[in-house]
């Protein structure tokens, strides 16, 4: 795989059909940096704050397989952008670009391309299914990834492209080491089941690539563990 837009970009439309799939599994942590207010409501299954929304996402994969091929410590990044309510099945003009992490190698890469494009089945071709969006690029890149253990603060980045930096929300009655979390969100970007959804709040959110560009602070962050299994999910 070469760093070009230009390559094969994962296919959210529909199953691997004219092969076998392989058993897989993903545990890790997802999180977003998004233009939403805090918190952001599409986490409950309602219309972005203001009516559309962009962001970063990132995939920490701890422990992860596709047939016999390992892809534990690898990452995953998208910028992605919508419209509506995609819970609701409103969504409108969506587009994605995704970035695979530069260190995995070609057998990995073709296993991640396969499990996020939706054609390895499981959440992922669920979630692509409900954005259904226009791919604008696929490439390799350094990810550099950072989750304190007491999810005190998580960060991404990507050089010259995306970085986001975040800090667990707080308030005045938020105890020393205390996170804001939620449990069952109607929502979950990372599928049913999965959880708690840990809240924070972007000190660095910004973007640019493949007509992505932003550069903002003060808006919604959550971080939510998956473990996912494919290909039916069970």
């Amino acid at each position: 795989m070469t760093t070009s837009s230009t390559q094969s970009a994962p296919d959210t439309q529909g199953a691997q059909s004219t092969q076998t799939i392989p058993e897989w599994h993903l545990k890790g942590e997802w999180f977003d940096a998004c233009k939403c207010a805090v918190p952001c409501p599409c986490s409950f299954a309602q219309p972005p704050t203001y009516g559309d929304c962009n962001g970063i996402l990132l995939w920490q994969i701890r422990e992860g397989s596709y047939g016999d091929t390992r892809l534990d410590g690898l990452n995953v990044a998208m910028l992605g952008s919508f419209t509506g309510n995609p819970w609701a099945g409103g969504a409108k003009d969506a587009y994605a670009a995704f970035f695979i992490d530069d260190r995995a190698d070609d057998t990995q890469r073709a296993a991640l391309q396969a499990i996020f494009g939706g054609e390895a089945g499981g959440w992922p071709e669920q979630f692509g299914a409900m954005l259904n969006p226009e791919m604008r690029g696929l490439e390799t890149a350094p990810i550099e990834v950072s989750i304190d253990d007491d999810l005190g603060t998580w960060r991404m980045r990507i050089p010259e492209k995306a970085e986001a930096v975040v800090e667990a929300l707080t308030g005045p009655t938020t105890q020393e080491g205390e996170r804001v979390q939620v449990h069952h969100l109607p929502g979950s970007e990372t599928g049913p089941g999965q959880g708690p959804a840990t809240w924070g709040k972007a000190t660095t959110d910004r973007a640019d690539a493949y007509g992505f560009e932003w550069d903002r602070s003060g808006y919604s962050s959550k971080l939510i563990p998956f473990d996912w299994y494919g290909p039916d999910g069970a």
